[in-house]
Parts: C-alpha cells; structure tokens; sequence
C-alpha cells in the first residue's frame, strides 16, 4: 500500500518570520551560517528578497534563500550555495511535492526560470541530496560547476615535503600567531593582495566588521605576526562540521618567510583539528570554466582534494 505523505505549504518570508527561520537553519541538514538571516542580510539592499518558507501543519520544515533579478530567482545571489535547506522532517516524495509548489509560487510571479546552487555535500550534517533528485526529475540542467578544495580530517592526509619545509622554516623565524578581532590590517594586505590580480574582496571592510560583531564565534580572524608587522591572516568561517577560509592573505615577507604555510598548519592541525573538513574555497574562474592550477595546487599541498560546487538552471 502507498504511504500517504502530508502535504507541505510554501509562502513568502516575511521580517517577522526572522526567529523561524534561524530556528530552522540551526536543526536543519544542510544548513549554517551563511543561511541565517543574521549573514543573508547584511547586504539586503542590493537584493530584491524572494525567500520561501515551507510548512507543514504550520510549522517550518524547510527554507528555501532566495532573490529575484528581472525574470530570474536564484539561491542566493548574495550566497556562495543555498538551496532547499531542510530538516529531517521533509523526505523525498514530499521534497518532490515542495519543489512542484515552488515551481507554481514563482510562475505565479512570472519568473521563467530558477538558478540553484545546490550545499556542497561537505556541508550537510545529515544526507540531504533530495533536492538535486527533485531537479533531475523537473528537468533542471547543471550549468556551471565550480571546483573547491577541502581536508577530509578525520581521514589521513599529508603535507607535501616542500609545504612541511615551509612550515619548518617560519617556527625558526620568530612568527607568532593569535586571533584578532580587529579586521583593519588583514583587509588592507588582502585589497592589496587581491589588487594586483585586478580584483577586490566580496566584502567591504565595514560589512566584515559588521559580520563580525553580529557572529563573533563564528568568523575568526588568525594572525601571523612579527614584531608587530602582519605577515598572513586567514579569515575563517567556523561553520561547525567545517571550517571554511573565507580569505587568505600574505605580504611578500611573509610569503618569503613561510608565514601563510605556518599559520594554515596550525589551524588544520590544530585549532580545528577537531572538524570534519577545512575548506579552502574555490580554485575556478569565468563560471567554472578556467581552473586557477596555481591556486589549486597550492591547496593540495596541504592534503586537500576536490569538492564540486553545482549550480542548475530549473526552467519553468
């Protein structure tokens, strides 16, 4: 006999709908700090929101980051992955069913097509790869996928010879380390960095202090220092099961003296030795179709091996 599912309901997010959706993301699968509210809407000014929630029995089950662009919604332009975020209670025939109301909520708006850029599976807590068997099912097409790098640190990894030799010679060097929670000198050396490759950081040095003060537990500023003078910094998201860096930056000194190697082994053999994974970030450029070797390999150095960041496009 079939089992009956009960069926879920989509809405908008509104304002006063802020402490379900935290609440919702803090027991969810595949959810965390990039997904509260808190984060999402740091930079809501530049994003006409079009976020959903669904539920069942009038409680939350799932939430579903978004915004709206002319006749286009994506999950979330604003968000490195998003998705359908949800919790044990949505399975997969009514993860189908919530995917059929989305589909009418925003026809209904006169949207034509949806860009979703589906949690990379490092980060779910719990399985939760219903949502990319919905979009298979829909018909919606990968269209971009962008490779990451990440450290599986529960299992056995290891430094190449010249990254461990790197890390040897700034011990010698009298390099210390610490956590700040004064973003200044970490985002003058990274725009200088991020400068010479004609680029900028996502992220003003205002908006990082304001990330800052709201997730003070969860964005890390580490350190490396001697005499004073700021060598490297590392920006990293401690996201729980992942810690993620966000940005890497080091001076011409401190590239000379190791002093980024230095500090990277003693977040993954240290402070967050205790993790899952420790994400780098993507190595790709122009959508995923340029592969930065350079920067890629620089990671795998370090032990870390490939994560695919996938976006489909779900016409509707």
């Amino acid at each position: 006999m079939a089992m009956v599912v009960a069926m879920c309901s989509v809405r908008p997010y509104t304002a006063a709908d802020v402490n379900a959706w935290d609440a919702l993301v803090g027991r969810s699968r595949n959810g965390n700090l990039l997904h509260r509210r808190g984060y999402m809407d740091y930079h809501a000014d530049r994003f006409v929101d079009q976020s959903l929630i669904v539920e069942r029995h009038g409680e939350p089950v799932a939430v579903f980051p978004a915004n709206i662009r002319d006749n286009v919604v994506t999950s979330h332009g604003g968000l490195t992955y998003a998705g359908l975020v949800t919790t044990q209670a949505l399975r997969a025939e009514s993860t189908l069913g919530v995917f059929e109301q989305i589909a009418s909520h925003y026809r209904a708006l006169g949207v034509e097509r949806v860009i979703y850029k589906a949690v990379p599976h490092i980060f779910h807590t719990y399985p939760a790869e219903e949502d990319l068997y919905a979009l298979h099912r829909l018909g919606a097409q990968l269209k971009r996928r962008d490779l990451s790098s990440a450290i599986a640190l529960r299992e056995t990894f290891h430094f190449t010879q010249g990254r461990q030799r790197a890390v040897n010679k700034a011990r010698k060097a009298g390099i210390g380390l610490h956590t700040s929670t004064d973003s200044a000198d970490f985002h003058a050396l990274l725009s200088e960095v991020l400068r010479k490759h004609d680029t900028r950081p996502t992220h003003s040095l205002a908006e990082l202090r304001l990330l800052q003060s709201r997730f003070p537990q969860h964005l890390v500023l580490h350190e490396a220092r001697r005499d004073g003078a700021l060598l490297a910094g590392v920006l990293v998201y401690d996201l729980g099961k992942v810690a993620h860096t966000q940005y890497m930056a080091v001076s011409e000194e401190g590239r000379h003296l190791g002093a980024l190697s230095l500090l990277l082994a003693e977040l993954i053999g240290g402070v967050y030795a205790n993790r899952a994974y420790f994400s780098f970030g993507i190595s790709t450029e122009q959508e995923g179709r340029v592969l930065n070797g350079g920067l890629v390999t620089q990671k795998e150095y370090f032990g870390a091996r490939a994560v695919v960041h996938d976006f489909y496009e779900w016409l509707l």
